[in-house]
């Protein structure tokens, strides 16, 4: 596992002591821009910026352009809050509403993740002392072209500085959008020690396998489903918990139709949206991701932190997270069977489980702690400033 802050080669000043930045620190006033609180990466990654932000900066805000969610209650009290409530893709009631907040905290910079950006851009047009920064959470963006993204290509122009969560999307956004400076910015996992304890998990101890992932595509529940009926794992004792936003789609009813179908209702259970996730995983055996596109998956992280022996997807950053064979098992997504012969391996040897659970606790405390990505955060703010 090559340390994230060796491989970009970063300038030695970007991890000079905080000292170093005290005077523009105290310049810095950001705004985390996020279409909804539901419980996904983008936004748990945008969640996780505001409060790490709120102790280290003068004003740290966030604003929900869409939707609140589970989220909401993870934000620390000092951070800024409004929900807006945008009913329409130009809402300019809304638009002017975060004018008027971003006035209010002399904010400088708004830091847009993922769709958010568009709402961004309308503001400074009408407020250009802003600078913009949008964030690129989407691993499927990289499979895209140039006219699937016209909205966000024309957008581009007014954006200081893009970072993104993996080297296949800096590619991306170099060739397909306006000159900008761009930054991989790795995602970190927190776990909020005041969240109530109230999901439990059915099934045996033990013997639980989690899948940390909102029930839509690309999450790819289905492989994971289906190897779990192909090996019979219900007949050893095994069962599966989906935790996860459920949309009450096609998707989720087409899901929800095979676990019934092949006669998996007592061993494979969903939760929908949970914000107990660390007592969760406490409880769980092993955590999988199957996805077949992924950007920087925090789930990875999270299962890290709480020392689970991993089984995963090898799609976009995933595989420099995880070392095969040390820090966990990865698989082709697409790939049924090699699926099934990793979740077989893994659940048959318990050494393997503990000594990949330990090595993926290590990699993650070490090279994804908050405090080190904050500090390089923090160094681009900087520059940008």
């Amino acid at each position: 596992m090559t340390n994230f802050f060796t491989k970009i080669n970063i300038k030695k000043d970007f991890v000079a002591p905080a000292k170093k930045y005290k005077m523009i620190k105290q310049e810095m006033r950001i705004l985390q821009l996020i279409d909804s609180l539901e419980a996904g990466g983008a936004e748990r990654m945008a969640v996780n910026y505001a409060n790490a932000l709120s102790e280290n900066i003068p004003m740290s805000a966030l604003v929900a352009t869409r939707k609140e969610g589970v989220l909401k209650k993870q934000l620390d009290e000092k951070v800024s809050y409004m929900f807006l409530n945008k009913k329409h893709t130009v809402d300019l009631k809304s638009i002017f509403r975060l004018r008027s907040f971003v006035c209010k905290h002399k904010i400088n910079i708004v830091h847009a993740h993922g769709t958010s950006f568009f709402i961004a851009v309308l503001l400074k047009l009408i407020y250009p002392r802003i600078k913009i920064i949008w964030h690129e959470h989407y691993g499927a963006r990289e499979t895209q072209s140039r006219i699937d993204n016209v909205v966000l290509f024309f957008s581009s122009i007014f954006f200081s500085s893009i970072f993104v969560v993996n080297h296949h999307l800096e590619v991306w956004v170099k060739r397909n959008l306006f000159p900008s400076t761009v930054y991989f910015i790795p995602n970190f996992a927190i776990f909020d020690a005041k969240q109530n304890e109230t999901t439990f998990l059915r099934g045996n101890d033990e013997r639980r396998i989690v899948c940390l992932a909102n029930l839509k595509r690309p999450k790819n529940h289905f492989a994971i489903l289906s190897a779990f009926k192909n090996l019979k794992l219900s007949n050893l004792g095994w069962s599966m918990h989906l935790i996860g936003k459920d949309y009450k789609d096609h998707y989720s009813s087409v899901l929800k139709d095979f676990i019934k179908e092949n006669n998996l209702d007592s061993s494979v259970f969903i939760y929908g949206s949970k914000n107990d996730i660390q007592h969760i995983l406490r409880q769980a055996t092993i955590g999988i991701l199957a996805s077949s596109a992924e950007g920087f998956p925090v789930t990875i992280l999270e299962y890290g932190l709480a020392k689970l022996p991993v089984v995963s997807t090898n799609v976009g950053y995933c595989s420099e997270i995880i070392q095969d064979n040390v820090g966990g098992l990865l698989f082709d997504p697409s790939d049924n069977l090699q699926i099934q012969n990793q979740i077989l391996k893994i659940i048959m040897d318990k050494q393997l489980r503990d000594e990949i659970a330990l090595e993926l606790h290590k990699s993650v405390s070490n090279n994804y702690s908050k405090d080190k990505i904050i500090a390089f955060l923090l160094s681009c703010y900087k520059q940008i400033l």
